[in-house]
């Protein structure tokens, strides 16, 4: 389960983002959204969701795409830009769109997370030089590096490489280490890569194949970071297809008449000699079956929300942290209440899922849905054009600016108790062409 994540240098975020799931003290009630691991002696809790409010362009969008390169780096292993044109968020693959634009001098970019996975504590933090905004050809370099391993340095790099104790990780590393441990530090030592992370090359090789691959299967297989949702189509691939079968998936489908469907069923159809399958919509009273392409029948939300729901399904069953950009865009809000009810429900999440999204919608700014420590915001300075993250729950509970447990959420938001929102008037600028062409 996912503790914090940090960034700076990274796009709207010059300064430290400190995206927290930690809860903060003194909250109380709704004691459901808590999620707890013992390690060792450690008990560790977590929020199981987080919903990130601000206007248009103050940077919501820009934490999820923080967490979306930082992991893409890191599974990558590297500073190298990546090929991939599908990845919807370009400064995953194209390194130089990273550091803030408005900066004149170069300035490191900082990724740091930390998350439980296989009763283990993991922080691992880089820092990087990327050289300015746009900057293609610079030489990029790794410029520190941190693992720990239940509050224990693994290593440690700055202009050198040190380790800690590794008996946290006994078990952990490669055979024979012990009778090789000393070549290994001084080989690694001399064959550091400015460009590589040494996590996922040389300590992955000579160290910990099992813990680097641990960290690397906790980010691809239960970091869900999903950006820019309203773009993701999720293909089905079935082994040992048959031709122009017709595959229905029971619980998908009764989730999605449940949500609403114009057809009798949801179901993928095999075409051509590829595994991959279409999403149609079936109609079983004309002929044998019928099938068309679902988004040629479906309503629009009804396919972004069979696109998500696998995501939601995989993240309960395997304890894993759903991250989703613009989660309830065309999905009723009564639909994705109870998906949140859902990750709150100790009885169903027991494998310690989390969601997090980031909304326009006021519905969730609710005393009775979620705690002050999960509702986040995003505010943009209109003169710097920085971005700042911080939580309803910081504001405390005293004083004129307090946020009490039972204060109307919504009513203070749009009144700007809270900042994060913007007034906005089209009028003079429609005023303007109006009236202008009059006067023409």
């Amino acid at each position: 389960m996912l503790l914090e994540f940090k960034a700076s240098n990274y796009k709207s975020f010059k300064d430290e983002l400190v995206f927290s799931l930690i809860p903060a003290p003194k909250q109380k009630g709704l004691d459901y959204s808590i999620l707890q691991k013992n390690i060792g002696k450690k008990t560790c809790k977590s929020l199981c969701s987080a919903v990130i409010y601000g206007s248009n362009a103050s940077g919501k969008t820009n934490i999820i795409g923080a967490m979306d390169t930082f992991k893409s780096i890191v599974l990558r292993g590297n500073l190298r830009n990546d090929n991939d044109k599908n990845n919807p968020n370009a400064a995953a693959g194209a390194l130089e769109l990273i550091p803030n634009n408005s900066l004149q001098t170069i300035e490191p970019v900082r990724f740091s997370i930390k998350f439980i996975s296989d009763n283990l504590l993991i922080e691992y933090s880089f820092s990087a030089d990327l050289g300015k905004f746009l900057d293609i050809d610079y030489p990029r370099k790794i410029l520190t590096e941190i693992l720990m391993v239940n509050d224990a340095m693994i290593f440690s790099r700055n202009e050198s490489l040190e380790f800690g104790s590794l008996n946290v990780i006994q078990d952990l590393l490669v055979n024979a280490f012990e009778q090789n441990a000393e070549g290994a530090v001084a080989l690694s030592k001399s064959n550091l890569n400015s460009e590589e992370l040494f996590l996922m090359n040389g300590f992955k090789a000579m160290f910990s194949a099992k813990l680097a691959s641990l960290i690397s299967s906790w980010l691809e297989n239960k970091f869900m970071v999903i950006y820019r949702a309203d773009s993701m189509h999720i293909t089905r691939k079935f082994s040992d297809p048959k031709k122009k079968s017709v595959y229905v998936e029971k619980t998908l489908n009764e989730a999605a008449a449940y949500f609403g469907i114009n057809s009798n069923a949801i179901g993928y159809v095999i075409e051509g000699e590829s595994n991959e399958a279409r999403l149609c919509s079936i109609f079983e009273e004309i002929g044998n079956g019928t099938a068309i392409p679902a988004e040629l029948f479906e309503s629009y939300g009804t396919i972004r929300f069979i696109n998500l729901f696998p995501l939601v399904v995989n993240a309960l069953l395997n304890g894993g942290t759903l991250v989703v950009d613009e989660f309830d865009a065309s999905i009723h809000p009564m639909a994705l209440m109870n998906i949140i009810n859902i990750f709150h429900n100790d009885e169903l999440n027991i494998h310690h899922a989390q969601l997090i999204f980031n909304t326009h919608n006021p519905i969730f700014l609710n005393a009775n849905i979620l705690r002050r420590d999960e509702i986040k915001f995003v505010e943009r300075d209109d003169d710097s054009h920085f971005s700042t993250h911080y939580s309803l729950s910081d504001f405390g509970t005293s004083g004129k600016s307090g946020v009490r447990k039972k204060g109307d959420y919504m009513k203070n938001y749009f009144i700007d108790r809270y900042g994060a929102i913007k007034d906005i008037d089209f009028t003079p600028v429609i005023e303007e062409l109006i009236l202008g062409r009059k006067e023409v």
